[in-house]
């Protein structure tokens, strides 16, 4: 018979799981700083990191440092943030919807940040008083708001909310192309369209230090409500049976998601299928609690936005693919196989 594992051996199993994770996520963020669109040898890679964070006045061309130092290291940073909140974020709708498909593009969220971005952008709303991270935030309240208001009328059901957020999607995204129309000028509509797509060629350490505390305070908050979690898979009537405060529990949970899916559009786009698949695959690694599942969504949904990147600047020698055309192409056929398993078991 199988002794029971001791907490000191429980304490070194996860540690060693942390130390796991930590190494895959530093491997692929080294990946992401070494591959681009301009090759470098890994000894040029190397100098111009040793000289940013040790000062050890190595001899690296200045613009081999630039594109190395303020290029390729925020830029592959903020794909680690933006995977992980979007995973996250499609965790947290998966499991209070109770829904396979739930995800911050499919149910309108991203849709809505885009929206309230662009109005910012654009058509000034706000006067200033609010940034593009703010728009995007009560852009993607607004527009989970709506979607839930709309499944709560027809019935409140998984299937209703996923059809409701198709028709969220549908409205902001209309939104959104209504104000490029009428404010932007040509150069401001390509841009605009560019990003929408999802685009990383922007960001730089500022987007850094946005990206990355939201990302981990969204994984923090996410994590100390895993037992909830697991108790809304089986519906909220069951994780109040449990002792849950489900109404705070939820409000706390959606705003995080909300505050992942605005920030994370605000600075890169709407990326579909990021929140969709990833999950999936992380629960199909480690299984369906949400102590486990949360991590190891967060870690994959970073490393798998860092390969996305890595493909889409080197896909096309000499451009840029915009990454949500990266992730989609990946994640419809993984959306296809959702729908597979569902008939299969159903």
């Amino acid at each position: 018979m199988k002794r029971p594992a001791t907490p000191v051996a429980l304490a070194a199993h996860v540690a060693l799981r942390a130390m796991a994770g930590v190494a895959v996520l530093a491997l692929a963020v080294l990946t992401g700083v070494i591959l681009g669109e301009t090759p470098l040898p890994w000894s040029t890679v190397w100098a111009a990191l040793a000289n940013n964070l040790w000062n050890a006045g190595l001899p690296v061309d200045p613009i081999d440092q630039g594109i190395i130092w303020a290029y390729r290291v925020p830029r592959t940073l903020v794909a680690a943030g933006c995977g992980a909140g979007l995973a996250l974020a499609g965790v947290v709708l998966q499991a209070l919807v109770r829904n396979a498909l739930s995800d911050p593009y499919l149910l309108g969220v991203s849709a809505g940040a885009s929206t309230g971005a662009v109005a910012v952008t654009i058509m000034g709303v706000g006067a200033g008083a609010i940034g593009i991270s703010g728009g995007a935030f009560l852009g993607a309240a607004l527009a989970f708001g709506l979607v839930a208001a709309l499944a709560r009328a027809a019935g409140g059901g998984p299937a209703q909310m996923v059809l409701a957020g198709i028709a969220g999607s549908q409205l902001f995204n209309a939104l959104t192309s209504f104000f490029i129309a009428k404010s932007a000028n040509a150069e401001q509509a390509r841009g605009i369209m560019f990003w929408l797509l999802g685009n990383l060629s922007g960001v730089r350490w500022p987007d850094v230090t946005l990206a990355l505390p939201v990302a981990v305070a969204g994984f923090l908050a996410c994590l100390w409500h895993a037992r909830a979690l697991d108790a809304f898979s089986f519906g909220s009537d069951a994780a109040s049976s449990l002792g849950i405060a489900v109404r705070r529990v939820q409000i706390v949970l959606i705003g995080a998601v909300t505050l992942m899916t605005a920030t994370m559009v605000s600075l890169v786009g709407s990326i579909g299928f990021v929140g969709l698949v990833i999950p999936h695959a992380a629960r199909f690694l480690v299984g369906p609690r949400h102590g486990r599942l949360i991590p190891a969504a967060a870690l994959t949904g970073a490393v798998f936005l860092i390969a996305a990147d890595v493909v889409s600047r080197m896909l096309i020698p000499g451009q840029v693919v915009p990454i949500g055309v990266v992730t989609a192409l990946v994640g419809a056929p993984g959306f296809a196989l959702i729908l597979i398993r569902g008939r299969v078991r159903g």
